[in-house]
């Protein structure tokens, strides 16, 4: 009892990546209040985290720079203008940054990131990827379209912004192993899902696991314990996934 316990408490190997959308009163289940996110930035301040960029943690991996005591890399799904209005400049009094995770050709509709909000966000430290350009879901597509979603994407976000976009998250988190070939091609660094655990680029870098954070019901509580959680996947998975 007391070994599992000591395994309980140690680290996962990996690094928690947080997956919100919205931040707003809307009563979305992928929309948190700013009251709720602002106590998820001061929590993780105060329990030591430092935010960093999918491109530091893989830069961790080449070697090239080692990362940070308790790192925790925030991630933003779709651009909602929100991420720019209201959860960036929480994030900046708790000295946290964001990878958002843009639909391009959604980019200046409303209720979404405009190409000014986003350089905005990107000269604050924001690291921009893609969430491809219509989001739907890849596994469904044929080969051609599914290229199309891709490299359009990449290409729209890195016209406008002048820089290299290395990371895609997944539509509906839905992959397969024609996507991920795919997301090779289109010369992503890696890719983000939806399945649950801490973000490894030990493993599959194009299989990166996060952290789900909906609406909670259960305030701070549901939070914490979803990074536990995430901690027990990281330890299980070894063990029943190999």
């Amino acid at each position: 009892m007391l070994l599992f316990v000591f395994w309980l408490l140690a680290p996962g190997a990996g690094v928690p990546l947080l997956a919100y959308h919205q931040v707003s009163s809307v009563p979305e289940v992928y929309s948190i209040d700013p009251d709720q996110f602002e106590e998820h930035m001061r929590y993780l301040s105060s329990h030591g985290y430092t935010a960093i960029s999918l491109a530091e943690l893989f830069a961790s991996k080449n070697g090239v720079q080692p990362l940070p005591p308790n790192p925790v890399i925030i991630t933003f799904d779709d651009g909602y203008a929100d991420n720019c209005l209201t959860a960036l400049p929480i994030m900046e009094k708790y000295g946290m940054k964001a990878t958002v995770f843009v639909i391009a050709g959604q980019v200046g509709q409303p209720e979404y990131l405009t190409w000014d909000q986003i350089r905005f966000m990107q000269a604050k430290g924001i690291e921009i990827g893609s969430h491809t350009y219509s989001h739907i879901a890849l596994s469904d597509l044929d080969q051609p379209k599914l290229m199309d979603e891709l490299t359009r994407s990449k290409q729209v976000i890195e016209t406008n912004l002048g820089k290299p976009v290395d990371f895609l998250a997944y539509p509906f988190g839905q992959y397969n192993a024609n996507t991920i070939t795919g997301v090779k091609q289109a010369g992503y660094v890696g890719a983000c899902t939806g399945l649950p655990g801490l973000g490894t680029t030990k493993d599959d870098a194009y299989q990166l696991k996060r952290v789900n954070i909906p609406r909670p019901k259960y305030g701070l509580w549901e939070f914490r314990l979803r990074l536990l959680r995430a901690q027990i996947y990281a330890m299980l998975s070894p063990v029943f996934f190999k």
